[in-house]
């Protein structure tokens, strides 16, 4: 299962039918980070490049951008908040086997 399927707020896009992931294509041309719309994705691929997701980030805990997403009413932003602390400590790997058996793009971690 391919990392560009996690999405760099934690989201798991693998979960989307028809969904890329919101890092696939930036690194080969087939996107242009100019027309993305997400300001998590335009910091992060911007920062860190099309192959990585927030959790690499060394401002992780201190992202305005991030933490304000966040910070939004809704359960599922909780979730994608915790898959990316799951991913800084556990790595992509073990996220993504755990990850895939979700049908959406949030779900249970242990």
């Amino acid at each position: 299962m391919s990392e560009d399927l996690i999405g760099c707020c934690g989201a798991f896009c693998g979960s989307c039918r028809g969904c890329p992931g919101c890092t696939a294509g930036y690194e080969t041309g087939d996107r242009e980070i100019t027309k993305a719309r997400c300001r998590i994705k335009i910091c992060c691929i911007g920062k860190l490049g099309s192959n990585r997701t927030c959790a690499d980030c060394p401002d992780f805990a201190r992202c305005d951008i991030l933490q304000g997403f966040y910070g939004k009413n809704g359960y599922k932003y909780k979730k994608y908040k915790e898959s990316l602390e799951f991913i800084r400590t556990n790595g992509r790997t073990a996220f993504l086997k755990i990850a895939k058996k979700w049908n959406r793009a949030y779900g249970r971690l242990i």
